[in-house]
């Protein structure tokens, strides 16, 4: 006998509820407010990106002693360029439409592309991996950067300023990895309205330096930027990797949009944001036409003196939204990352009572916080970081691209050669992007490469040892339905109450039901199987939380789904079953929980290195009491050891 949380098919199909339910939430925000948040939290990283990007786009054609009118026109071009094709087109456009119910992000595309095969397919899942490895690179870089280039505007201010730099950024970054335990749902009302200022200040500030050279609308002109490529050579082609500096920060239009939907999203890009950038940039080369001599810091040298302390200020400000959305977004990755099992188990803490996407995990926000420090304090300026920054999001792009290519033929059912001519547009241009900035892997480049490589490591090291210790404890294990015969013909003694085991394999029984029977001799008088589930979806409506199964008079066997974006809460569940009919009390009911310590042996079937790194990752995991949410009073622990 199973049954199920739902009375029937949820109406519009499977998953359908639980994205309209989640909709509804958006929409109670209203659309403007949803436009007013989307341009604090989605367009903080691209934002913030005039603070360097011309100023680093130039300095390959200072540094050559070439700098022109025509040199300058072709570079905005470029720029011009890339904002409508890789943002408006390729983002805004394109990509928001392959949504995974409502959610997006390289995992979400990941598990889209999945579900178009039917199955894991390996290199959809490698994909996946590379580009959530890339953004942990992205993760550490952008605080760094997008602090340091506000900061370094007090030398603008006064050059006495410059040794104050470096520890006033350290400070603010320290600071705000501080403060995320205590979550940002008070002050994240703020970030839109802060956010919309800049964007305002920046556009004033650029409309007032185009009369000074309106020679350089030009730059719409696509053909200079092509021209520029043309003439400059290997120049041309290194100041490429820095144009693409504009562009960074467009994954977050694709990652958030679960929380502020498509429609806002688009309509602050393309009625607001869009445009203050492309005035800004315009105003930022029309300044340097005029004034040679300020492409040392265009953004800055674009306000007027008594504006300056206060443009660094708003800058600064702006540059800290950036980096807490892009924290936020690695929080939101990382749990995706352990719901799919590419990651140990972490404690996960949700710091709001009514945002689901708030949540904070102590120990990435440790990492990324030592990392950043490692990265100020090496490279010291954002000139030097900048040179980092392009390999990590450009390779992200090409994943993304290359998972878009899947989804297109398989899910969306084009025409293969359609599919290939679209993807390949978009992969021409993104490639291009790519081998530009892999110039500079000596200039900095080879930092987001060894960060993407070691966060490869550790999941390709979590995955595969995980896979091993399933097949390992399949082999020991004996199968349910024997237990239970066994059982029924040696019966051992029973106590009243319901006891929980949880497993990861249901067809076979529980480490921890026969360790109880061997050394406590005794079982309860009802028992339940629990198997935790992680679909390929964001989110589980309630209607399909769980179903239960009845393996005999005694014995229940419950699977509970949820999406990947959703944090397994058991008692939640329990109580949920309990609505529909299956009968249980609480005070009556023990958890009894396996804790594997997993030793190092020499017959692994992994490397002697990988062995001892799965080791050392068992050991970070959080506890199945904490991450299932499970009363702490109600738990029994039996341990063993186990090798791979």
């Amino acid at each position: 006998m199973t049954q199920r949380s739902d009375a029937g098919p949820a109406p519009g199909g499977d998953g359908t509820q639980a994205h309209a339910h989640h909709g509804d939430e958006r929409a109670r925000g209203g659309v403007a407010g949803l436009i007013i948040g989307s341009i604090g939290v989605v367009y903080g990283d691209i934002g913030t990106s005039p603070l360097y990007a011309l100023r680093e786009s130039l300095a390959h054609i200072v540094k050559a002693d070439s700098l022109t009118e025509e040199s300058v026109v072709g570079v905005i071009s470029l720029m011009i360029f890339a904002l409508f094709f890789t943002v408006t087109i390729k983002y805004v456009v394109f990509l928001m439409r392959a949504d995974n119910r409502g959610e997006g992000g390289i995992l979400s595309l990941m598990a889209l592309a999945h579900s178009a095969f039917g199955r894991r397919a390996m290199p959809v899942f490698l994909l996946g991996v590379a580009g959530a490895a890339l953004f942990s690179g992205d993760a550490i870089i952008t605080p760094s950067l997008s602090v340091l280039s506000a900061i370094e505007g007090l030398e603008v201010v006064n050059p006495a300023f410059k040794d104050f730099v470096f520890p006033i950024t350290v400070f603010i970054l320290v600071s705000l990895f501080w403060v995320q335990s205590g979550g940002t749902a008070r002050v994240a009302a703020f970030f839109g309205p802060i956010t919309g200022v800049f964007f305002i200040v920046i556009a004033m500030l650029g409309a007032i330096h185009i009369a000074e050279a309106p020679q350089v609308l030009q730059a719409f002109d696509p053909r200079h930027g092509f021209s520029f490529l043309a003439s400059n050579g290997w120049v041309g082609f290194a100041v490429l990797g820095s144009v693409f500096l504009v562009v960074t920060g467009s994954e977050a239009l694709y990652a958030d949009m679960g929380h502020f939907g498509r429609f806002p999203i688009q309509a602050a890009w393309l009625g607001f944001v869009l445009p203050a950038l492309l005035i800004n940039y315009l105003g930022q080369g029309a300044l340097i036409m005029a004034h040679p001599e300020a492409a040392d810091n265009p953004f800055f040298l674009m306000a007027p003196e008594w504006a300056a302390l206060p443009l660094v200020i708003l800058s600064t400000m702006a540059t800290i939204i950036a980096s807490q959305a892009v924290i936020t977004g690695a929080f939101s990755l990382v749990r995706q990352a352990i719901q799919l099992g590419l990651l140990p188990r972490l404690v996960i803490t949700h710091t709001s009572e009514t945002q689901e996407g708030q949540i904070y995990i102590g120990r990435v926000n440790r990492l990324l916080l030592i990392g950043v420090l490692i990265l100020v304090t090496t490279f010291r300026s954002s000139s030097a970081l900048a040179s980092a920054y392009g390999i990590a999001v450009t390779g992200t792009m090409v994943v993304t691209t290359m998972l878009a290519f899947v989804v297109v033929w398989r899910k969306w059912g084009w025409p293969l050669w359609a599919a290939i001519i679209l993807i390949a547009a978009f992969l021409s241009v993104d490639l291009t992007f790519l081998v530009a900035n892999l110039m500079k892997v000596v200039d900095g480049g080879w930092v987001p490469l060894a960060l993407a490589g070691c966060a490869m490591i550790v999941m390709w090291t979590w995955v595969r040892g995980t896979r091993l210790l399933a097949e390992k404890t399949h082999r020991d294990s004996i199968p349910m339905n024997e237990l239970i015969a066994m059982l029924q013909k040696s019966k051992p003694t029973r106590v009243p109450g319901t006891a929980v085991f949880l497993t990861s394999d249901p067809a076979v029984a529980p480490t921890a039901l026969m360790h109880n029977l061997k050394h406590n001799k005794v079982l309860h008088e009802r028992v339940l199987v629990i198997c935790v589930k992680t679909e390929d979806r964001p989110r589980v409506g309630p209607e399909k939380r769980f179903e239960i199964q009845k393996l005999s008079d005694d014995f229940y066997l419950s699977t509970l789904h949820y999406g990947f974006m959703e944090s397994p809460r058991v008692p939640a569940a329990l109580a949920a079953m309990r609505k529909a009919g299956f009968k249980y009390d609480i005070m009556t009911t023990s958890f009894f929980l396996g804790r594997r310590s997993i030793k190092e042996s020499p017959s692994s079937e992994m490397p002697t290195w990988q062995d001892k790194l799965y080791v050392a990752l068992t050991r970070q995991a959080a506890n199945a009491t904490d991450f299932f949410s499970i009363p702490s009073d109600r738990v029994v622990e039996l341990g063993a050891q186990v090798t791979i």
